[in-house]
């Protein structure tokens, strides 16, 4: 190949700990170590003390990341697409926030190819959303839940299933000694350890989860168990977590709070030490924390909402810890997402999942576990993620082209009335 493949991407900071941002990353490291590719990122969705272009000292020139506001502008992607002219446009999120992108998709479509990475929640079928799905050249979905929307919503619009991957080789089991000293260099003894690692904003549920661990506790004693929570508890789009816990005199070790940020090791260690993982969302297009989870060995307790439905069982009959389903689905919505479901659980359900999974020999949940490894490693593989994508873009490029070459695209249409 004489020339390298040029993707523009629109996403949160692909070196941020977000989702998102860590999914980007993800795929773009993938794609950069086949040497055929180079990328320049838009990096949004968090405070920037400089705005100056960066460079990563592994890719240099072929990976440039600008520092935007929120994800960008219609002029500053005008900009890029035609300084920069690349091959193919990619971007990743909530589409609530790329309706300004849609809005000049006639003068990018033109020129190349948008693929879009979609994050959807829940049903019911959006059909709100069936314009950008056809503003669309593709459109790869998270979750199979995702994947049904589109192809129900806007079916003339190409689609396919790509779920985000973790790196196996880094979140993975450590030997029983091995995680039995970290454990105890951390005083957590013989205590059942569960762990929560998510943003502390509201469909989190992470106040939900404070008050009904603590009626966990009530029931098999205080100093049974410890709840450890990765995350920034005084986040504005969240609850005041350490009021909480003074609130419910859980200050003695029940709940501890891990709020600076470690490395991708240290946090796979954090999942060997637990016996569990939670995520009791009301809404989660993925769902990160627990595929991380299950990729170390750890077992893992969710709401049976978006994308954790998808990690939790492998659809025939083996389960990687607990799924529970949502006991109400509220319609909520907003002037952007008009309806859409809240799933919510029911207090009852999750007490009798926490205690099922403590009264549990180690072995069993080990079990458990072990079976959620093999099936990262079956459906999450991050191989099979990285070569995904790269024949996604291979195929795009050659079908599709860009600028002189660019096929498969018509920026209006007949209509005969």
């Amino acid at each position: 190949m004489s020339e390298k493949i040029k993707i523009f991407t629109i996403s949160d900071h692909p070196l941020s700990p977000s989702g998102v941002g860590t999914q980007t990353k993800y795929m773009i490291e993938a794609m950069l170590k086949t040497g055929k590719y180079q990328f320049f990122s838009f990096g949004g969705a968090i405070n920037h003390p400089d705005n100056n272009p960066q460079k990563t000292e592994q890719w240099g020139d072929d990976w440039i990341i600008w520092p935007i506001n929120g994800y960008g502008n219609a002029d500053q992607v005008r900009s890029m697409i035609h300084q920069n002219k690349p091959d193919i446009l990619w971007f990743m999120t909530d589409p609530r926030f790329y309706g300004w992108l849609w809005q000049i998709e006639n003068e990018l479509r033109t020129h190349v190819p948008m693929v879009y990475y979609h994050v959807w929640d829940n049903y019911p079928y959006p059909t709100f959303n069936k314009p950008w799905y056809r503003s669309t050249d593709h459109v790869a979905c998270i979750s199979r839940l995702t994947h049904d929307i589109v192809q129900t919503v806007a079916p003339e619009t190409e689609s396919s299933y790509l779920p985000h991957a973790v790196d196996g080789d880094i979140f993975k089991p450590m030997g029983p000694q091995e995680k039995e000293k970290f454990k105890s260099e951390r005083g957590l003894g013989d205590k059942f350890v569960c762990f929560w690692n998510s943003r502390n904003a509201r469909r989190k549920q992470s106040g939900t989860l404070i008050w009904w661990f603590k009626e966990f506790l009530d029931r098999v004693g205080h100093d049974k168990a410890t709840l450890i929570m990765h995350t920034d508890v005084k986040d504005q789009n969240g609850q005041d977590l350490e009021a909480i816990i003074h609130e419910l005199g859980l200050t003695n070790g029940e709940v501890l709070f891990s709020q600076k940020k470690i490395s991708s090791e240290d946090l796979a260690a954090v999942y060997n030490m637990a016996d569990l993982t939670i995520c009791i969302s009301d809404a989660e297009g993925f769902g990160l924390s627990t595929l991380e989870s299950l990729s170390c060995g750890t077992p893992i307790l969710v709401n049976m909402t978006g994308g954790l439905q998808d990690q939790v069982t492998d659809g025939d009959g083996n389960w990687f810890g607990i799924g529970l389903e949502p006991s109400s689905k509220a319609i909520i919505g907003s002037q952007q997402v008009p309806y859409i479901y809240e799933d919510r659980l029911d207090k009852d359900d999750f007490l009798e999942a926490m205690i099922k999974l403590y009264e549990m020999s180690p072995e069993e949940r080990d079990k458990l576990g072990s079976g959620g490894r093999k099936w990262t490693q079956e459906r999450f593989n991050f191989e099979k993620f990285a070569n995904s994508w790269d024949e996604l873009f291979m195929r795009i490029n050659e079908e599709w082209g860009s600028w002189e070459d660019r096929t498969g695209y018509t920026p209006y249409e007949v209509r005969t009335f």
